[in-house]
């Protein structure tokens, strides 16, 4: 019953803070447009970034990273010092269950949660990539090497963001599980966090089996706004 509760304190606050998008926050205060309403439509990083240009793209990383990190800390914070077991049975590799990892994991994928689906926005928000990375930031920077590693190199490859983001959010449990970090909880946790970013792009995975996805590119899409 406890750990239920502290479940409801991490996810609540979790979800709002994630709730809080940085492009459309960015696309409004900065240049009073609402990014959903040009490039693609997604309230996303790539596609504010085609559309404004890098100019404030800064500020719509240090949003998404910041209402990512906070609650995935408090959330390790919560069942660290409030849980009343400090470790679970051991699974992988022999490694001990650490609860307040669990704790930041699932905090995690309610912040993702709140990015793709923001009560605050009718429930249409963006794909969860950059709180996924943030989340990896924060649990083990492993993690986030073979995650960011991984989808900085194919993005270079191919070009397609997408498909380099579905990747690296594939191998966050996998990396998880492979780095014996956590049990069954926090492998599921991740594992969640990574169906999510993934079935958000399910409308890319479409385009990139009919051949007709955009391939990224430093230079701004044609008609974006000034």
């Amino acid at each position: 019953m406890r750990h239920f509760v502290l479940l409801l304190i991490s996810a609540i606050p979790a979800y709002l803070m994630g709730s809080v998008n940085g492009a459309l926050v960015t696309s409004k205060y900065l240049y009073r447009k609402d990014i959903r309403e040009y490039g693609s439509g997604n309230p996303g990083l790539t596609n504010f970034y085609r559309v404004f240009g890098k100019g404030g793209a800064l500020l719509v990383i240090f949003i998404d990273v910041v209402k990512t990190i906070a609650p995935v800390i408090f959330g390790g914070w919560l069942f660290g010092h409030f849980s009343d077991m400090a470790y679970s049975e051991a699974w992988v590799f022999g490694t001990l269950f650490e609860v307040s990892l669990f704790g930041q994991t699932i905090s995690g994928f309610f912040v993702m949660l709140g990015h793709c689906y923001p009560v605050f926005y009718g429930f249409k928000g963006g794909k969860g990539v950059m709180a996924c990375g943030a989340i990896l930031l924060v649990l083990d920077w492993r993690l986030a090497l073979i995650s960011w590693g991984t989808f900085i190199i194919l993005t270079a490859i191919t070009r397609f963001v997408s498909l380099s983001a579905m990747i690296g959010g594939a191998l966050f449990p996998i990396a998880q599980m492979l780095l014996g970090l956590g049990g069954r909880l926090e492998v599921a946790a991740s594992a969640m966090c990574a169906a999510l970013l993934i079935a958000r792009h399910h409308q890319n995975i479409g385009r990139l089996i009919k051949g007709e996805e955009t391939k990224f590119s430093f230079r701004r899409t044609k008609g974006a706004v000034e």
